[in-house]
């Protein structure tokens, strides 16, 4: 008898239906194999065999002494992992009339099987669930810890069940589940904006706080530089917490993107503040880009919609942080493979921070740097030109004194404060770029849009010029200044850039400096 189910294959981070044909008939000569899996799977689908045949007996139902041919369509895609266990365990028992095989194409069904018939978590259920939605099934069957991830997906029964004999039960008629159901609107308005962290706990450190306001404002790269102990990784954590709240459309997409990757963790919903990713210094390429043999998003595309906080930048390997370079520019990462390409989004904030030296006390106010000469501007070269193109602001971070640590009076400025700044810049900026596609904030501006979004006046060119032959800034700065000038004066509602906007952005341009680094 020939009985069909229906799984589903994750690409990148959409899914594709894939058919589950089991034929099951015909005698098999002694010695012979029996059972027979195709449509191009990888070896964790090809042991589900093993798995698929002691749950059914586990469970109490008859594996067959017949030729059992499945058949993975379309026939052409690899099929990856060990969430197919279920739908062809299903399609196995209604192939040999063990259940009523009526109502298995109604649903998407997908799960890993334990020996003993319990169901083990899968990645990818969002983005299955949608596109189960988008073809119309009446619903979808997987693994209890992934069902209020899938129940995100409105107008989809979600059915959370623990064991293959719930299913079996249930669509045979003699079980009655209930779907998952979740109010993803009323989910996303209670958890957004929740933050463990806030700027009010920052003791002192003010300009660096403005600077962060600036890079949250229009979107800019930022690194900073200072010595051990100044409070750099302290402010760096608290970034996501003054940017804009995600949209439901922004949630939803990071959402899938964790999903595919297993990082959304079991009976997880919806991701509803901004992602913050803190890779260590050893991470490899890979890692951070994504790939491998079997494509995942790595780092990069995890920090989708967020910030990625590389600490100690330096110490990362060259090859890694030359791997970034076209991910920001695009705001994508594709990933080829001789039968596949996948597109992973990866739209992040870029936030780095490093000592000055390798001993971490070159220009402190206090402390005697004992690097020999030429070992700061080695430490420093470490990070590539092409890199530091990207990022616009350069804040050099100073320890905070005793007396602002010590007192008990000081009173800083909360997330929320700053993040209401930060928001109505963005509304200037959307309404700026409005008509524009894939173009949000001030960052994100080419340069030919720079001369038309960013003028100076007189006094300004002036400034700017005598900046750059006094203090040698380098030419890459420039576009970069009236970036974040730009933003400047859309914090202070202003229609023009004055010049003090000019003027806070190019105090902001440290590493471009000839003879910073001594």
């Amino acid at each position: 008898m020939l009985v069909k189910t229906y799984a589903s294959a994750v690409h990148g981070v959409e899914a594709q239906t894939i058919t589950a044909e089991v034929n099951a008939g015909g005698t098999v000569a002694a010695g012979k194999q029996m059972y027979f899996l195709v449509g191009l799977p990888d070896s964790a689908v090809k042991e589900g065999f093993q798995r698929i045949e002691a749950a059914i007996k586990n469970i109490g139902y008859k594996m067959p002494r017949l030729k059992l041919v499945v058949n993975l369509a379309p026939a052409d895609i690899r099929k990856e992992g060990s969430a197919y266990d279920l739908p062809i365990a299903m399609g196995i028992i209604a192939a040999t009339k063990q259940m009523n095989a009526d109502r298995l194409g109604d649903y998407i069904i997908m799960g890993e099987l334990a020996l003993d018939g319990g169901l083990r978590p899968i990645k990818g259920a969002l983005p299955i669930a949608i596109q189960a939605r988008k073809e119309k099934y009446k619903g979808i069957i997987l693994p209890k810890q992934n069902a209020k991830e899938a129940a995100i997906v409105n107008d989809l029964e979600v059915y959370g069940i623990e064991n293959l004999t719930e299913a079996v039960d249930f669509l045979n008629g003699g079980r009655e589940l209930q779907p998952t159901e979740m109010d993803t609107r009323e989910l996303f308005t209670d958890n957004i904006n929740d933050y463990q962290v806030d700027f009010s706990d920052v003791k002192g450190q003010e300009n660096i706080k403005r600077a962060l306001e600036i890079s949250a404002a229009g979107g800019h790269n930022v690194i900073l530089i200072g010595p051990p102990g100044a409070g750099k990784t302290m402010l760096a954590r608290r970034l996501p917490t003054i940017l804009p709240p995600l949209s439901l459309y922004e949630a939803l997409d990071t959402t899938k993107i964790h999903s595919v990757s297993g990082a959304l963790g079991q009976d997880a919903s919806l991701i509803t503040a901004r992602p913050f990713r803190a890779p260590h210094h050893t991470i490899s390429d890979v890692a951070l880009v994504g790939g491998g043999s079997n494509p995942n998003p790595g780092e990069i595309s995890l920090a989708h919609n967020g910030v990625l906080f590389l600490d100690e930048l330096p110490e990362f390997k060259r090859s890694v942080l030359e791997v970034m370079r076209q991910p920001m520019e695009e705001r994508r990462v594709t990933i080829s493979r001789a039968r596949i390409s996948v597109d992973y989004p990866a739209s992040f904030m870029l936030i780095a921070s490093m000592n000055p030296c390798p001993c971490g006390y070159y220009n402190h106010p206090d402390k005697e740097c004992v690097c020999g000469p030429g070992v700061v501007k080695r430490y420093l070269n470490k990070i590539s030109g092409p890199l530091l193109d990207r990022i616009d602001l350069h804040v050099e971070v100073t320890p905070v004194s005793y007396d602002e640590l010590s007192t008990f009076e000081y009173k800083s400025e909360t997330s929320a404060d700053i993040r209401a700044r930060v928001e109505k810049a963005r509304e200037i900026q959307q309404e700026r770029f409005k008509d524009i596609k894939d173009l949000h904030s001030n960052a994100q501006m080419p340069s030919r849009m720079v001369r038309e979004v960013c003028q100076i006046n007189q006094a300004g060119t002036v400034l700017l010029k005598t900046a750059m032959q006094k203090l040698q800034l380098s030419a890459r700065a420039y576009d970069r200044i009236l970036k974040v000038a730009r933003t400047s004066a859309d914090l202070a509602g202003s229609e023009n850039i004055k010049i003090e906007h000019l003027a806070e952005a190019i105090q902001y341009r440290s590493l471009d400096r000839e003879g910073w680094s001594g």
